[in-house]
């Protein structure tokens, strides 16, 4: 319970993030909204990948890999969250204020499933002693 408790408030402090700079960006240093927009969202996956890594899932996965995987999942968040929006305000007429809470509330279960098992996963390794992968832990180790 305490994970979902950090993995929310990294959600909220990522989306923080996104919001801030975009505003920074439309209101001081006179951005369109668009690229300012842009900005924020790429900030808020850097704040948002740390944050899991260190303090969400606290994994010892390399940047290289884990970096690689976060930012597949996030393509998978993307994709989704298009392709609810399209199936329910293009092909099913229904409102954008309807649809997106739909998108907002899967994106989040299956990027905490991703990331939980798969993105910030530490391989488990054989202790000393103790059975090799695949061995029967019903026999003696030699």
């Amino acid at each position: 319970m305490a994970r979902l408790v950090r993995y929310a408030l990294s959600g909220g402090a990522s989306a923080l993030t996104h919001f801030a700079i975009g505003l920074v960006g439309v209101h001081l240093l006179h951005l369109r909204p668009v690229l300012a927009s842009t900005a924020g969202f790429l900030a808020s996956i850097a704040v948002s990948y740390l944050l899991q890594r260190a303090w969400v899932f606290r994994s010892t996965a390399g940047h290289a890999l884990a970096g690689a995987k976060f930012l597949t999942v996030t393509a998978v968040a993307f994709t989704i969250n298009t392709a609810v929006l399209w199936t329910g305000t293009e092909l099913l007429s229904t409102p954008y204020p309807i649809v997106q809470p739909i998108a907002l509330t899967l994106i989040p279960l299956i990027n905490y499933s991703l990331n939980s098992r798969w993105t910030f996963a530490t391989p488990t390794r054989p202790t000393p002693g103790g059975p090799q992968t695949g061995a029967d832990p019903s026999l003696p180790t030699p």
